[in-house]
């Protein structure tokens, strides 16, 4: 898939691991009280719910999704330079398969042929996680 180029000249951190959920809240609750994850904001807004938890203090957090469609979870990566990136590993056989926006930034879906999920996305917005921290709607 991604030939003898160096990955790591793309990808920067996996930074978010997006995980559907058909029950946002009671899925925050066994992560929180089940886990002993620590809830970093609960957001409930353009029809959905989406909850952040923090389970370890050194991985990347885990984001409960209502809207994210399908059964596998997205292995989100930060990249420096989305549209490069994108052009980079298209290049390599991995093109975007859709294009979206989350707090932090712009993203894209790559479209991989197994049941594997991997986006990227380009931090413009560093303010977010600040802005998010401690919101509860649910």
């Amino acid at each position: 898939m991604f030939g003898d180029g160096n990955v790591a000249s793309v990808l920067e951190s996996l930074d978010f691991l997006y995980l559907p959920s058909r029950d946002v809240a009671g899925d925050l609750e066994r992560f929180t009280d089940g886990l002993g994850g620590r809830l970093v904001f609960a957001i409930e807004a353009f029809g959905t719910r989406v909850a952040m938890v923090e389970l370890t203090s050194g991985g990347p957090p885990v984001l409960l999704a209502g809207h994210l469609e399908g059964d596998q979870p997205v292995l989100v990566y930060r990249v420096a330079d989305l549209d490069s990136a994108l052009a980079e590993l298209e290049s390599r056989d991995a093109p975007a398969e859709v294009r979206f926006e989350i707090p932090h930034g712009p993203g894209a879906e790559l479209s991989l042929p197994g049941p594997q999920r991997i986006a990227l996305y380009e931090l413009t917005r560093p303010g977010a996680p600040a802005r998010l921290a401690g919101r509860r709607d649910f």
